[in-house]
Parts: structure tokens; sequence; C-alpha cells
């Protein structure tokens, strides 16, 4: 019987099959070389295959060594062996794929032995074209469901496995509960916490979790049961088995298996106690263009809203790298002021004859090369802000002009008497110690006084806890979409290293080390061999201890930095000129080094040294 005669039934069962009919591999086992072709070329016909034939019990053991099958039908009676001894042998390695025996002599207890050894079914001979392909049909079908019944099993299994890892190694407790509210499992966190509570364990109630936080899992598990519903972010006070006074959060969700069956609660307990405490100390991670959550930067940010809004001079004092101008920023941005110029000089930028005209304008022929009127920065910032950087190391004449402005709200552009009225808010920052300066002199006191209406001192990173990683992964996000690389992040090793370095140069010296590694770093990872070798030079944990002042330690601290064999860089009575030579000196000519040690911004060393007409060799 063809499949055209067979009808639109047969038709229909064998449109079902055609998944089965694409992959099924078929062996054929028989000694009589014409049954062997008959079979292949009946099921071959239906679209079974491929279809491999086998004439002994040797070659058949070598098809199933190379591959799998799923059918193989043979004959009991092989020359030599017998179609059971495969079977058998088939039973014995494990193979899973149905086995259909064919016999010239059928009996019944060659029909037991094969039905024992896990034989599908026998056909007798003379084997008919329709009962071996509905045999056939049959095998496959039961090997195809058992194949898929086995992938659901492992793929229920990984996925298993898979929950069973995320439930360990989440930071949260879990605790999974039945129907009766009674434990079910908990994951390695909550056994952490129930860790001397022998009374918290599967099959305890719930309500056994120690005080409030029983009572409220209790009360949101009971609810989940009854409304089938989830409870968010229900948060109790609780001392939990001795961790002190904390802040749980408590979720609780209807547990669910994969057809949506109900089967219990799943609560998830998370301490926000830590979170609690920043939010109640309003903490931020960025405030405008400054980062840092420290307590400090904290400080920092709520005098920036205090003090922008009040039209009044406010000094910046803080170590050089710090981000006094990122400050000054923040300040015009929080002011009234902040749409219109916010106008930026650095005083050690320019040169000491230039900086009187940079700043005030002049008149066309006021001195030589004064070719045309100039509109000085002070005009530029009417309306809006002035911000003098440096401002400790500008001259005693530009100390007294500037003074006489921030009385009078006005001034003389060089070579014109008329005086110009401005409207000019004025921030300054410095790196020095103006109290210092006008202690010795150096620095008017009443123009102290003046600029230091409101100081915000900003605080040197090495003393922003917290602050660095925020810092780094800010810069390396920055660098990484600037140079085009992959960079994500910094390695453990990597972000010890950077912890333990003082940071001399402060946010400044981060941002040029995390540039650097970005530039280096060839993957996703900036690792210890990306940094630069100064940051290995100073571990001020291990070196504090040895170094004691006045010991012959070899070690000078500058800002919490240690420099190994060099001498300190502070003499009593030392004019500030030698001071500056034998730091260079002893620094081999190194001026980013010898300007940290002496406490100067780089470019302020440069002006010293041209003022004090260093030579840059040094012997």
């Amino acid at each position: 019987m063809t499949m055209s005669d067979s009808g639109p039934e047969m038709a229909g069962t064998k449109r079902a099959d055609d998944a089965l009919v694409i992959s099924s591999r078929i062996l054929i086992i028989d000694d009589e070389e014409s049954l062997r072709l008959t079979f292949k070329m009946f099921l071959s016909r239906e679209g079974y295959g491929p279809v491999e034939v086998a004439a002994t019990y040797e070659e058949a053991l070598q098809f199933i060594a190379r591959q799998e099958f799923d059918l193989i039908i043979s004959d009991i009676v092989l020359e030599g062996n017998s179609g059971i001894d495969i079977l058998r042998q088939v039973k014995e390695s494990g193979l899973t794929c149905p086995m259909v025996m064919v016999t010239g002599y059928p009996n019944i207890e060659s029909a037991a032995e094969a039905v024992r050894l896990g034989a599908f079914d026998y056909i007798a001979k003379p084997v008919k074209k329709e009962g071996l392909l509905r045999t056939a049909r049959m095998a496959l079908q039961q090997h195809a469901l058992w194949k898929e019944r086995s992938r659901l099993l492992d793929e229920q299994q990984r996925y298993r496995r898979y929950l069973e890892t995320i439930f360990r190694s989440v930071s949260d407790a879990i605790i999974t509960l039945d129907q009766d509210l009674r434990v079910v499992d908990m994951n390695d966190t909550a056994r952490k916490w129930a860790k001397n509570m022998p009374e918290i364990k599967v099959g305890a109630p719930v309500s056994v979790l120690p005080g409030s936080c029983g009572e409220a899992c209790a009360r949101d598990a009971a609810r989940v049961v009854n409304e089938k519903v989830e409870v968010h972010e229900h948060r109790v006070e609780c001392d939990f088995n001795g961790l002190g006074a904390r802040v749980l959060q408590i979720n609780a969700a209807p547990l669910e298996d994969r057809h949506d069956k109900f089967q219990g609660v799943v609560l998830l307990i998370r301490d926000v106690t830590q979170m609690e405490n920043l939010v109640n100390r309003g903490r931020r991670s960025r405030f405008h263009r400054l980062i840092g959550v420290s307590p400090a930067m904290q400080t920092v940010y709520t005098m920036i809203e205090h003090v922008g809004q009040v039209d009044t001079a406010v000094l910046i004092t803080g170590e050089s790298g710090t981000g006094k101008e990122l400050v000054a920023e923040a300040l015009h941005a929080e002011s009234g002021r902040k749409e219109m110029p916010l106008i930026k000089v650095d005083c050690t930028a320019i040169a000491e004859d230039l900086l009187e005209s940079e700043l005030f304008g002049h008149r066309k022929g006021s001195f030589t090369g004064a070719d045309r009127d100039r509109e000085g920065r002070i005009l530029q910032a009417d309306c809006g802000t002035l911000f003098l950087d440096e401002i400790g190391d500008i001259s005693s004449r530009m100390q007294l002009r500037l003074l006489r402005f921030l009385q009078e709200k006005t001034f003389h552009p060089v070579g014109q008497d008329r005086p110009v009225k401005v409207d000019v808010r004025v921030i300054a920052a410095t790196n020095a110690d103006l109290k210092r300066k006008v202690n010795q002199g150096d620095f008017r006191e009443d123009l102290y006084f003046r600029l230091r209406v409101v100081d915000i001192i900003l605080p040197p990173l090495r003393e922003r806890e917290g602050d660095l990683e925020l810092l780094a992964a800010h810069f390396v996000e920055r660098f990484s979409k600037r140079i085009g690389l992959g960079v994500t992040g910094l390695s453990d090793q990597a972000l010890a290293v950077l912890r333990d370095y003082a940071w001399p140069g402060n946010v400044r010296e981060l941002e040029h080390v995390i540039e650097r590694a970005c530039v280096l770093c060839q993957g996703a990872t900036i690792t210890t061999e990306h940094l630069p070798r100064e940051v290995f030079q100073f571990e001020a944990g291990d070196l504090s201890a040895r170094f004691q002042p006045g010991a012959e330690s070899g070690l000078a601290r500058v800002g919490g930095n240690y420099f190994p064999h060099l001498e300190s860089p502070i003499i009593a009575g030392e004019a500030e000129e030698a001071r500056i030579v034998r730091i260079l000196r002893q620094t081999a000519g190194n001026k980013a080094m010898a300007a940290r040690l002496l406490g100067f911004d780089r470019s302020t060393l440069y002006r010293k040294m041209r003022g004090y007409n260093i030579e840059v060799a040094l012997s």
C-alpha cells in the first residue's frame, strides 16, 4: 500500500509526522541483502532518513559506535550472533533509541526475551510494508517524545541551577514560604542573618523572625496568600540577630510555578540602613560639575547652595587640583547672575606687567604697543561674575587696585581718567595660606577680609572618603568616549593602588592618571600595569609608621604624602628662592614633583622660577 492508496485519514497522520521524518536516522541490520535493501527502500520512500544498513553483528556495532540513531531494526537471527545480542549491547551502553526486532520464527520465548531487554516491538516475517511503516512510525514518535521530555527536563534543571545560583548570590535575604506561611527555603544571606537563631529553620512559621520584622513579614505574607497581590517596600526598624538597629525593607510577592499556579510567598528583605543614612543626611553624588558623596563634599554643596544666592564676595581655598574653578562655576550657576557672563582670570598665567591691563583694560596709546582700546575682564563681567584664580600671587600694586575696585565698584582703565562703574560679583581662589601671607606682610589684610566675606574650603582628595571610586569611574567614562576605546572600569587591584596613594595633586592628578591609563589600556579594564610608576612609590599606610618628625627616616611628608630620600621642603628662615632651588636640585629638576613638595601649582612654580631667574638646568 502506497501513501496515495491510504486515503485522507492516513495522509493526515503523515503530515503530522513530517517533523519526525525530517531527521530520523535509522539503522537496518539483516544478513539477507534483499531484506536490507527492501526495508531501506520502503523507509526512504516514506521520507525517513538517512537509512543505513549493516549485514553483520560487527558492522552494526561499528555503526552504533560512530553515530546516534533514532531507530534500529534488526533481525533476531544473524550469522554468528543474534539481534538479541545487539539489543543487549545497546541497552548496556545506555543508548535510548528504540529497537524493533524482526524474526522468522515468532514464539513466546523470543518475544518475551526481546521485551524484557527493552525492545520496542517485534515484527514477524514475512514483513509487510504497512506493518513495517506503522511500527517504525510509532517507534519514532515515542523516541521523539522521549527526546523532547529529556530536553525539557534538562532545560528545567538548568533553569533550576540558574535560579539557585541567583538565590544564593543575592545580597538581600530571600525567604520562601508555603501557603501556611511556613519557611520552605532561605538563601545564604538569610541563613547568615539567622546564624545564631536555631528557631528560624525550614518548616518554622515566618512569625519566628525577630520583633517587628517577624510581625511585618507575617502580615505582608498573609496578605499575599489571601489577596494574591504583591506588597512593596514595607520598612521596619529591627535588631536582627544582634546586628544592631537596622532599617529593613520588606517586599512580599506571590510564588507561582511555571503554569501560574500559586505555591506560596517569596519574601525579599533588604538592609537599607546605609541608604537611609545617606537619604537622611541629604547626600548627593553630583552637584553641577562637582562629584563626590563624602561628608566633606556634602558640606561644600550646602555652602554653595546657600552662598550662591547671596550677592557677596567668596574666597575659595584648597590645595592645587581640588576643583576650585568648578566651585566658582557652581556658585555662578546658583546665583541670580547665571544668565550673565562668568569671566575667569588665572592670575599666575598672565605676566605681572600685563595683568593690570588684562583686568582693567586700557586706552589706545596708554603704553607702548597699545594700538587700540581694549575692554578689560572686569568690564566683560559686568552684571555677571569675575573669577580670580590664584589671587594669592598678585603683586602689592595689583592688590591695592583690586581693593579699591571692590570698595568702590568703579575702576580706571589704564590711560583713562574717567572712572567706569560696573556691577560685578567677585569670586577669588587660592591654594596659598592667605592668613599666613597676611601675617608675613605679603598680602594686604584689608583685601583679605574684603575677599573673604564668605570662604569655602575645599578638602583634599585624601580626606574625601568614598569619592575616589566615583571620580575614577567618571573619568574612565569621559576619556573612553573621547578616545573612542571600550574601557569600562578598573580592576580591584588598580583601585587598591589608587586608594593607597595620597594624591598631592588631588582630583586633577587623578584625572591625568586615568586619562593616561585609558590611552594605554587595550582592553576593557584598566589594570595596575596601566598606572604610572609614581602612584606605586608612596604607600602612606606602610610608611607613616616608620616616619617620625625629626627622625632620620629620609622621608618628607607633604599634604599626607611621603617622598623618599628628600630633605624636608620647609626649613625655618629659609628664603623662598633658596628653597625652590634646593627642592629642584633634590628632585633632579623634576618640576612636577618639586611643585608638589613646595605646595605650588606647576604654573606658580614656573612663574616664580622666571621671577627669581632660576635656570632650568641645575647643577
